[in-house]
């Protein structure tokens, strides 16, 4: 589902990423573990293209979504809308938030899947913040991706949300879908990941 060969990265002259390999299989969870600067997140944005690599091969089996630490949602608009907003690269220009009734209907499915389907009318504002994490996983299963990459996902949340994004997570790879999950807490990825991978600073020459 996701094949990452070779993947070079460089900010300012100091390499970030030499020669990085990921393989992922749909089913799959898969948890980057390591210090600040080993190139975890760097991966994630470049498989989605908010970075280009310098260097190396990403092929993605379908659709990548990105969720992020810093939860992007539209804190006026309800949790419905932000989940519709995952079916904008297919919509034309000008339907902007004014969603056809078939996108509303599958993002009511998403709502349902990570268990917010009785907050769907709610502002994203006045949900917690596990709750709006689940908002954005359900936004970027609306967003039809077959490989989801989590980045820092639990790291604002209390211990308690916390775990139910991981399980959702884990729930989302048994579905058939590849997980690929940066995270800051071994135990959380090694009782939930299927693989962890740990990855190490580059040491400038």
């Amino acid at each position: 589902m996701l094949a990452i060969r070779g993947l070079r990265k460089s900010f300012g002259g100091r390499t970030v990423l030499d020669g990085f390999d990921l393989s992922v299989e749909p089913g799959e969870f898969v948890a980057l573990l390591g210090p600040n600067g080993s190139g975890k997140s760097t991966v994630l944005r470049c498989v989605v293209g908010l970075e280009t690599p310098d260097g190396g091969e990403v092929e993605v089996g379908g659709n990548a979504a990105m969720v992020f630490q810093k939860i992007h949602l539209v804190g006026r608009r309800n949790a419905l809308d932000n989940v519709c907003s995952g079916a904008l690269g297919r919509l034309p220009l000008h339907r902007s938030f004014f969603f056809p009734q078939d996108v509303r209907e599958e993002a009511m499915v998403c709502l349902e899947r990570v268990g917010l389907a009785d907050r769907a009318l709610d502002r994203c504002a006045r949900l917690s913040g596990g709750q709006q994490q689940r908002v954005a996983i359900a936004r970027a299963l609306c967003q039809r991706a077959n490989v989801i990459l989590a980045d820092e996902p639990v790291s604002a949340l209390d211990p308690q949300a916390a775990v139910q994004v991981m399980e959702l997570l884990k729930a989302l790879a048994g579905d058939g879908m590849a997980v690929v999950a940066v995270l800051h807490q071994p135990e959380l990825a090694r009782t939930y990941a299927d693989r962890v991978v740990e990855m190490k600073a580059t040491v400038a020459a």
